[in-house]
Order: C-alpha cells, then structure tokens, then sequence
C-alpha cells in the first residue's frame, strides 16, 4: 500500500520525515519518501497583512483581555500568533511539482527556485518508476498525495500543478481518484487555478517503452524497450488497460483551469499530433489552453535548452492566473 501511513501528517517525526533544514533563502522538509517540501519563512509583512485583515471584534471576542490570566495559563499572544503564521501560510498558492523520472537535485532547483521567487512554496513530488509499471501502486500513491493535501499547512490553499514527463502520469493518478469519487476530491480540484505539463508522455505504449528506454537505461535502450513491449503485453490488464483508462481520465480532466503545454517536435516520447488533439479536446470543453512548441528540444529540459522564451512563457501564462504574489517577477 505505499507509504500511506507515514504521509498524512506534515509533522510527525518517523523515519522518513526529517525537521525543517533552513538554507537562509528557504526551508526544506522531507515529508517522506519522494516528497520534499520547500517553504519561505513567513514574514513580518505577511503577518502584519494577516493581521490588519483581522476583524478587531472577533479577534477580541475569541480572546478577551482578562487581569486574571494566571502564568500557568497557555498564552493568548502565542496562540493568536501561531494562527497569524498558519493564515499567512494558507495566503500563498502551492506549487506542485511532479517531476520526471530520475531528476536530479540541481535541474530541480532551477524549477523550485522560479516558483520560489514568485512567492509561492513547492512541493516536490518524485515518482518511482514502479508506479508506473504497477499502476495500482500509483494509484496508491496518487491517494498519499491527495491525503497529504488535505493536511496542514496545505488544506484549503490555491495550487499550481507543474508537471514534467512521467509527473503527467502521476498527477493522473490523482485525477483518477477524483473522477471517481468527486464529491470527496471535489474541493481540490477547485484549488487548482492552473496546470503545467512539459514534455508530456502522449502517444502509444511504445512512446510508453520508449520513455524507459532512454530514462532507465540509455545503453540498452532498445532492450529495454523491447521488454517492456512483452511486460505490457504479457501482463495487459494491469497495465495497458489501466494506462488506456488514465488517458480517458486526463482527457476528461476534472481540472478545467487554464493550461500551459511545452514541447517539441522532435520529441520521441511524445506525437505531436496526438498533444495538439489533446488541446484542442480541452479547448472544446472551454478549458483556456496555451502552449509553447520547439522544433528542436530535449524531453524535460525546454528550461535549460531555450531559457528565454521558456521563463517568458511561463511568465506571461502565470501573469494569467489569480495568483496571489509576493514578488513582482519570476
């Protein structure tokens, strides 16, 4: 089942949680296996925002002033305080970031910090390739991660969902869970005021085998490849059928914010052709759909090969959003 138990709460001390390691710019917190959470300390400017935003007559009403108050008894002062922080927290979106197969810490960091830097937190969210050759452990995991959302300091925050490669995939697994039980999963998806795919995995399940390949091990690429065709024949009910499902699923995608694509040409892991019918599904449905195409490129490192229009992209799409931000530009 996953590691469901040790996700659903920000602040327990296991194994796999680790406390808050600050670099000075941002803290990071490792919620469990494959999930990372990065945040920027509240600031005295946030809390003096949350607490101009205050109504005086309740906030005296919840705490009144009493010459009694004996030492003993828990701090009024403190408590408010700490309801200060968990609403200035609650003012900032959450980035979601699921990320491709095998990234590394430093291409990561050049996501984390663009979204950083325009005033919103990030959680990271790694996929394993099991969850994918499995699909019913993705799905678990897909259920973590809702779980997790729902918990503090994440409950009831707006979201911007940025995935990349195979992090399609997993956000799909999310997506599953709340088409099947929307009246759960539907306030989450309501959060979501927008979503980002970049070098999304889009064909048949040969550009499926393909992303294996060249992912797990580019020198027998074609080996890989090759089993992984027999994997998914051989075991075609827990595999291809699901995979078939989920792409029914993102089709229909009960997120109908507005949408951001990037891709290329020349991308062996995704048809163009088939992405353009994706969009073009998802503009018939009334879903605002952007998109930034190359001839050229490289699956999941549109940011490191074309820097420039990339950041401009995302800018202006972001620029879009009723995003609540604390900086002026990415």
């Amino acid at each position: 089942m996953g590691n469901l138990a040790l996700c659903t709460s920000l602040f327990r001390t296991d194994a796999t949680t680790s406390e808050p390691v600050s670099s000075g710019r941002f803290v990071t917190r490792r919620i469990c296996k494959g999930i990372i959470y990065y945040y920027t300390p509240v600031t005295a400017a946030e809390h003096q925002t949350v607490y101009l935003a205050k109504d005086s007559q309740t906030t005296a009403t919840l705490f009144p002033i009493s010459s009694s108050l004996s030492s003993e008894t828990p701090s009024h002062t403190a408590i408010f305080s700490q309801m200060q922080t968990d609403t200035a927290f609650n003012s900032r979106p959450l980035l979601l970031f699921f990320s491709w197969l095998g990234a590394q810490p430093g291409a990561v960091a050049k996501y984390r910090d663009l979204y950083l830097d325009h005033g919103m937190d990030v959680l990271l969210i790694q996929s394993s390739v099991m969850h994918f050759l499995w699909p019913r452990w993705g799905l678990n995991y897909g259920l973590e991660i809702l779980n997790l959302l729902e918990e503090p300091p994440f409950t009831g925050r707006f979201i911007l969902v940025h995935a990349s490669s195979i992090g399609g995939y997993t956000f799909t697994q999310l997506l599953i869970h709340i088409a099947q039980q929307p009246k759960q999963h539907a306030g989450l998806a309501h959060r979501v005021i927008g979503h980002i795919y970049d070098s999304l995995v889009v064909g048949s399940l040969d550009h499926m085998a393909t992303g294996l390949g060249k992912t797990l091990l580019p020198r027998l690429e074609g080996f890989i490849k090759t089993t992984a065709m027999l994997y998914f024949r051989l075991f075609k009910s827990h595999t291809a059928d699901l995979y078939e499902s989920s792409i029914q699923v993102f089709y229909n995608n009960p997120v109908t914010s507005p949408a951001l694509f990037f891709f290329s040409e020349n991308d062996a892991m995704c048809n163009p052709a088939a992405l353009e019918k994706l969009m073009n599904c998802w503009r018939q449905k009334g879903v605002s759909v952007h998109s930034r195409k190359w001839k050229e490129s490289t699956h999941a490192a549109h940011l490191r090969c074309h820097p420039e229009e990339y950041v401009s992209t995302l800018q202006h799409f972001l620029s879009s959003l009723p995003i609540p931000s604390h900086k002026s530009n990415i």
